[in-house]
């Protein structure tokens, strides 16, 4: 869900898609008109969290609405109610060379 004003000054609320998300953010679709910077509420149904983030990209508009890039102001790992890698884990091992 996503919340706050629009480049109108008018308020919404919406139910969102995301299409990325990470520990410091998310790209989503939101189908109101944002500016770069603007701040906006993001709550997360499943885990009944609500984060403050800003506007950090506008991208193509669809069907869907327009792609928009937000960062949280400190970073939530536990907001999207998903487990990201660790960070610790070992590299790939190199793969075999191919065979003569």
């Amino acid at each position: 869900m996503a919340s706050g004003r629009n480049s109108r000054g008018r308020t919404f609320r919406q139910v969102s898609e995301t299409v990325v998300i990470n520990a410091h953010g998310g790209l989503l679709y939101v189908n109101e008109p944002l500016e770069m910077y603007a701040m906006m509420m993001l709550s997360n149904p499943a885990t009944q969290e609500e984060l403050e983030c800003r506007v950090v990209y506008l991208g193509d508009s669809s069907e869907k609405g327009q792609r928009v890039g937000v960062e949280f102001l400190t970073p939530a790992p536990r907001f999207w109610g998903v487990d990201f890698a660790r960070t610790d884990w070992p590299a790939r091992p190199p793969s075999a060379p191919p065979a003569r």
